[in-house]
Formats: structure tokens, C-alpha cells, sequence
């Protein structure tokens, strides 16, 4: 019968995730090893490669939830309350996946040379590709003023990337204040109040 593992998976992609986010797709198996307290040994024989063991770090899989949940309010509830709901959810979820991007690309943006890129949808375009479908559902059921629902979602998608972007390059003064002193509601609020006009059937 096998010994029972003291050190769980979990607390070495912790540590991980740590080390990478510190040092990015650099950091060595050594010194990640060293944070959770076990030998390299320990870390290959979980995960077979630094790649593998980043990709578990990284957590890149758990982004996007938002567009399932929104998918799910095609037909119900009020469509600008949906909207705000998702975009706030899209905004939290995209404010964790950036930093995590950040440390992919430190290892270049080529594909040939960076191998990860190619396991990698296209975030961005994902999101905008849920947020037009949802509209468009929306359009179809009368709940919506037919509108150019690809546009639509880039201008969205683009003005919370912007958003995300701004919030994330602006150094931190403070960890207990919000480095741009703009609420994440209020951001969202203050889009739809330029668009939905537009969207009302």
C-alpha cells in the first residue's frame, strides 16, 4: 500500500502560481520547489513538465464562467440588468486572467517558440463572440432593437479591456484603496448608459 501524500497538488501549483507570478514562465522548477517545501523530484513526478505544472499554475482554464452564466439569461429577467451582471462578473474574472497572460507572454508571443500559446483561445475574442450571441438571441426574442450585435460586443469588450488594462498598469499606492478611484460598477453603469438607448426595442 502507497504512502499517503503529505504535500496535496493543490499547495504546489500554490506555490506556483506564486513563483510564476513573481518571476514569470523564468522561474526555475528549483525555486518553486523550494516555496512548497518538496524536491524537484516531488514536482516532476506530479507534473511532467515545467509547462504542465505552469498551465496548472496559471489557472487560464477557469476563465469564462461569465458567458455561460449569461448565456443561461437568453429570454429572462430584465436585458440590461443581464448585461450589467455579466459585464461586472466579465470584469472580475479578466481582472485575475490579465496578470495570468501577463506571465504566458513573458515567454514570447510566438508560438513557435512559446508552445503554450497554441493550447490558448483567444480570450478576448471568446468573450466577444458570447456577448454577440446573447444579444443576438435577445434581438431574435423582440427583447432588443435589431442592432449590429458584433459591433456591438467589440465596443463592449473593448471599453472593459481598457478598462482591465488601466487598472492593472497603474501602480498600487495603496492595497486597502482602488488604485483609480473608478468603481467597477459605476464603469459598467456608465456603459450601458451610453448604449442601451440604442438597444431598446
Amino acid at each position: 500500500m502507497p504512502r499517503p501524500r503529505q504535500i496535496t497538488d493543490e499547495r504546489l501549483i500554490a506555490a506556483a502560481h506564486e513563483v510564476f507570478l513573481e518571476q514569470g514562465f523564468s522561474a526555475t522548477t528549483a525555486a518553486i520547489a523550494r516555496r512548497a517545501g518538496v524536491s524537484e523530484g516531488t514536482l516532476f513526478n506530479r507534473f511532467g513538465s515545467k509547462e504542465e505544472l505552469f498551465m496548472a499554475a496559471i489557472g487560464l482554464s477557469e476563465y469564462g464562467r461569465w458567458r455561460t452564466e449569461l448565456a443561461r439569461q437568453v429570454g429572462t429577467g430584465d436585458v440590461r440588468r443581464n448585461l450589467e451582471r455579466a459585464l461586472l462578473d466579465m470584469l472580475r474574472e479578466a481582472a485575475e486572467l490579465v496578470p495570468k497572460l501577463s506571465v504566458m507572454f513573458s515567454r514570447g508571443y510566438d508560438p513557435s517558440h512559446n508552445p503554450m500559446l497554441q493550447q490558448l483561445d483567444d480570450p478576448m475574442h471568446a468573450d466577444a463572440d458570447a456577448l454577440a450571441a446573447y444579444l443576438q438571441a435577445e434581438v431574435q426574442r423582440g427583447r432588443v432593437r435589431p442592432l449590429d450585435a458584433d459591433a456591438t460586443a467589440l465596443m463592449v469588450v473593448g471599453a472593459l479591456t481598457h478598462f482591465i488594462h488601466r487598472e492593472q498598469m497603474r501602480p498600487a499606492v495603496s492595497t486597502a484603496a482602488p488604485v483609480s478611484g473608478m468603481d467597477p460598477g459605476r464603469f459598467v453603469r456608465s456603459v450601458m448608459d451610453v448604449l442601451w438607448p440604442g438597444m431598446v426595442p
